[in-house]
């Protein structure tokens, strides 16, 4: 297995070229209109809100691929207090966007949000188009996760200190990232 992305790896994605990544940020909202019309990559970020400044170095690097990502948070149409309704559109989002990634953190693992976006996720996802992005606090850092999140393909990296080839792993096999985005 390849290893873990810690969040100093992740950080480094984004600052590589943190202008275009907070250009790139500020026009998710448009790159998800334009996936209605094209054939454009998208997935569905499952993420723990407080952690925003995580979230925002994956949104870069997936950008970075040319993947359009949905976050709830970015989403005009979300009530500001959530509801009926936010499980309503975030289960139609789930739906619309061709990948599931979970951004497992401890916190995020922790949330009854995200536990219960992986569920809707893995049954209309599973197993093809479903992957754990595991987000370690150290470099070379471990992950110790709930025993059922080992069910899911697994986003890794080839690097520990800099940014370069990420792959999804899943029993045994391993694949490009990109083209398991793709594909």
């Amino acid at each position: 297995m390849e290893k873990l992305i810690s969040r100093q790896l992740l950080s480094k994605v984004r600052s590589e070229n943190l202008n275009e990544s907070i250009k790139m940020f500020s026009q998710a909202k448009e790159t998800r209109e334009r996936k209605k019309y094209s054939f454009e990559v998208s997935i569905f970020l499952s993420h723990k809100h407080n952690e925003t400044e995580i979230i925002k170095q994956a949104i870069a690097l997936f950008k970075k691929l040319g993947i359009s990502v949905y976050v709830d948070w970015l989403d005009s149409e979300m009530p500001k207090t959530t509801n009926g309704y936010t499980a309503k559109r975030i289960k139609e989002k789930i739906r619309e966007c061709d990948k599931f990634v979970l951004l497992a953190t401890e916190e995020a693992i922790k949330s009854k949000w995200c536990n219960w976006e992986l569920g809707y996720g893995d049954s209309q996802k599973y197993f093809k188009n479903i992957a754990i992005m595991p987000i370690t606090d150290n470099e070379g850092g471990t992950f110790s996760g709930s025993e059922y999140l080992a069910i899911y393909p697994i986003i890794t990296s080839a690097y520990t200190y800099s940014t370069g080839t990420y792959y999804v792993e899943f029993e045994g096999k391993k694949v490009k990232l990109e083209d398991w985005l793709k594909n």
